[in-house]
């Protein structure tokens, strides 16, 4: 075993390069030879529509096949923001040579991971299991039964061909070894998904919560923000999480990394200054030199952690930032259909991240005499730092009141002039080819940007953001459901997917603010209906926790429990378990939340930067959690004013009438407004004014 082990390693070239593009340059009047991703409606299967390889889409009748005819399945994972993935395809996946060996010795099987994170999770984790690390494209090697021999990432043509040859030899000869194996990462893969349920709630306390932050302090990158990184992604649940935290322990250290963090992202190259929104992720420590991909689900989170840090910070450049993320968001992934496409390409013309970068000649020749200032106010930075670029990226050089008085200007002036060179530069690229958007509508990244919007309304105050998170959940209802349930992705024409954990979870989170914002019971009913679904479908009897796919047929339970660049759907579902057992008076679901919790409170304090959105819950659990409850005429006003303030830990519920809904039980007066200041249904008395109310707070 350990011989076949070292064969396998030897060659599995796991370069995790992170980066982006997708062409699909059919016609349709193309003649070249089609497989049968040609039917599929994913830019990234569609780009592999044309290969020699005979691709196939996942489905039961494939892996039926192998079992049949006793063939290995070659499963190619990638996405449409995955540089490296149209790299692999160009040079390997279109060489006839290649091709025929895998269609002779394998059965062929693309997977977009954006339409299957069940299976990008589940094969991620053998070829973590396998090599330590993991990236895209993943390539893995399986038995007929579906249990993985082999995994890499990105490998060379020669480098390909060499595993292909290998692995075929070694399960003509040595097929037994190969099924030992298989099982053996089979297990691991099964033993990463086993969270041992807790029989009784724990006696959560403050101390273990503190402990865990401060375990997770010291990898706190205290100069540039986020945590101590080569490369740093934004995770915006984790600094959510402490910024409550901050708030409520009055802990002063978390509140400026906080604000540290939240000041070098927006100062630097991961924020685009000209369109608005941001990167994916940034390939340095310093947040400058971002990878140039727009992922929905970044800039949707992102919308809803300024507009937080907005109320809290009272920085009008966190305003103004949720303001361009939106606009930037209306401007380039806005579907026709009403819904918000997932990603952007970093890619265009063959180049990336070619779109958003200037030479300082371009800059010079659009801003004339403001580019003496201009270069002031903004750092150029060399997109690649190890050659002599002379393309360059804009980050912020400093803040904006240590510029105004080094310039002696006006904040009146400083911001006309920022607005002028935004429209300049802005109208400019536009003239260039723009990169290519991948139009699928996923349901739960949709879902993060209903709860953007309502944030973004919450802290701005304007209508139009409420609006815009009522016409998106119109929009999903409409399109991203099938048959009761949610599908997962929607385009036109598309063969949908049925919906995973996170579809429901999030959904159900979105449905649960946008009922505590506008009052419309409909959106509590929605998701009172989609939970009974996940109770009903997703719950896992052993571990207490939810499955990620609603029908088990792969080769392990999935039970994604960490959180990634979203959150823990199960831990989403924790929190929804609370409110909606505040507001329905449901004491089996705020139980349940509770035992949730208790099962993952070692993983909290261990490692609390992977499990934010659990340890958000246990600061749910160990500081009052209060339901703000507002009945009468005028409840809509006010309730409005409450969710304009920064409150954490708190639920706003009201109604302008009576109601039969359990948490407005007894409360409503003729002719009056009150307000109830409550924890889990145990009210003080009832005052009509804020100002009291906030005293009782």
């Amino acid at each position: 075993m350990l011989t076949i082990f070292r064969v396998l390693k030897i060659s599995c070239f796991t370069l995790v390069l992170f980066a982006y593009s997708c062409k699909n340059n059919s016609s349709p009047n193309d003649t070249r030879h089609t497989n049968s991703l040609i039917n599929e409606t994913s830019p990234y299967l569609l780009q592999h529509a044309y290969n020699p390889v005979d691709w196939r889409p996942w489905s039961d009748a494939v892996l039926e096949e192998a079992t049949k005819t006793n063939k290995l399945i070659v499963v190619s994972i990638g996405y449409s923001s995955c540089h490296w993935c149209h790299v692999m395809e160009k040079e390997t996946f279109t060489d006839k040579t290649v091709a025929a060996s895998m269609n002779e010795h394998f059965i062929n099987i693309k997977v977009d991971r954006e339409e299957r994170p069940d299976l990008d999770h589940i094969y991620m984790t053998a070829v973590q299991l396998m090599q330590g690390n993991g990236g895209w494209p993943l390539n893995i090697i399986l038995l007929p039964n579906g249990k993985p021999i082999y995994g890499g990432t990105y490998h060379t043509n020669e480098q390909w061909k060499e595993v292909l040859h290998k692995i075929t030899n070694l399960y003509q000869t040595s097929p037994d070894q190969l099924h030992e194996y298989a099982s053996k990462i089979s297990s691991g893969i099964r033993a990463t998904n086993i969270i041992e349920p807790s029989k009784n709630i724990q006696n959560f306390s403050i101390a273990t919560l503190d402990q865990s932050v401060k375990n997770w302090q010291k990898n706190w990158d205290l100069k540039w923000g986020g945590n101590l990184e080569k490369q740093k992604f934004i995770k915006p649940h984790s600094l959510d999480f402490l910024m409550d935290y901050a708030v409520l322990t009055n802990d002063n250290k978390t509140r400026k990394h906080v604000e540290n963090t939240l000041d070098k992202i927006a100062s630097g190259g991961i924020y685009d200054h000209i369109g608005g929104g941001f990167f994916r992720y940034s390939t340095d420590p310093y947040w400058k030199v971002p990878h140039f991909e727009k992922m929905l689900y970044t800039n949707a989170q992102l919308i809803s952690l300024y507009a937080k840090a907005y109320k809290m910070y009272k920085k009008p450049r966190y305003k103004t930032i949720v303001i361009e993320t939106i606009d930037f968001l209306e401007r380039e992934m806005k579907s026709k259909n009403g819904g918000y496409h997932s990603a952007i390409d970093a890619d265009s013309e063959g180049k990336e991240g070619g779109y958003y970068q200037w030479s300082k000649k371009e800059i010079q020749l659009l801003l004339k005499e403001d580019y003496v200032l201009f270069s002031k106010y903004y750092t150029l930075e060399p997109s690649d730092p190890n050659k002599k670029s002379t393309d360059f990226i804009l980050s912020q050089s400093s803040n904006d009141s240590i510029f105004i008085s080094q310039n002696d200007i006006s904040t009146q002036h400083l911001t006309t002039l920022k607005t002028k060179w935004r429209e300049l530069l802005l109208t400019e690229r536009q003239k260039r080819t723009s990169p290519d958007s991948d139009d699928k509508i996923i349901t739960s990244w949709n879902a993060l940007l209903i709860n953007g919007f309502i944030d973004a309304y919450k802290a701005i105050g304007n209508i139009e953001y409420l609006n815009k998170a009522i016409a998106l959940s119109d929009a999903i209802q409409k399109n991203n459901t099938k048959d009761s349930f949610l599908v997962h992705t929607y385009k036109k024409n598309d063969q949908q997917q049925e919906g995973f954990l996170e579809d429901y979870a999030f959904l159900i989170d979105a449905y649960i603010t946008m009922y505590s914002t506008t009052l419309e019971t409909s959106y509590l009913d929605h998701a009172n209906t989609l939970q009974t679904t996940v109770t009903t479908h997703f719950t896992d009897s052993v571990s207490g926790m939810y499955t990620y796919t609603r029908e088990q047929k792969l080769i392990a339970t999935l039970i994604k429990v960490d959180d990634g660049v979203i959150p823990s759907p199960n831990a989403i579902m924790g929190h929804n378990l609370k409110r909606l057992g505040i507001i329905n008076y449901n004491p089996q679901f705020t139980k349940k939340s509770k035992l949730m919790l208790s099962s993952m409170m070692s993983y909290i304090t261990d490692s609390a930067k992977d499990f934010s959105k659990w340890n958000m819950l246990q600061l749910h659990t160990v500081y009052p959690f209060y339901e703000i409850v507002i009945v009468g005429e005028n409840a809509a006003t006010i309730a409005t004013t409450f969710n304009s303030y920064y409150i954490p830990n708190s639920i706003v519920v009201a109604s302008t009438q009576k109601s039969a809904l359990p948490v407005f039980k007894d409360k409503y007066i003729e002719d009056e407004t009150f307000i109830y200041i409550c924890q889990e249904g145990s009210c003080k008395l009832p005052v009509q004014s804020i100002e009291e109310a906030l005293k009782q707070l």
